[in-house]
């Protein structure tokens, strides 16, 4: 019976939405992987993901920030640059 509860809780465990982390949070984080405020967050509309909008982030950047994504139950997003359109 034990081993079926657990079972049964360890499958619903991947059904759970990931939490928003604060920007607090975040830039702690952040900050660990030698990143300036701002440059790791969140969106609400896709919980799942952790962006890192820093276009010349560094392979050890970036390696920080998939490793805590990936413990954390999200997908990292590198954002690589940035077109506005011209007005």
């Amino acid at each position: 019976m034990r081993t079926l509860a657990l079972v049964l809780l360890l499958a619903l465990s991947g059904c759970v939405t990931p939490r928003m982390h604060s920007q607090t949070e975040l830039n702690g984080i952040g900050q660990e992987c030698g990143l300036a405020l701002g440059e790791l967050f969140q969106d609400e509309s896709e919980k799942r993901l952790v962006f890192l909008f820093r276009p010349d982030a560094s392979p050890q950047e970036r390696s920080c920030v998939a490793k805590w994504a990936r413990r954390n139950g999200l997908k990292a997003v590198f954002v690589n640059s940035v077109n506005f359109p011209a007005s």
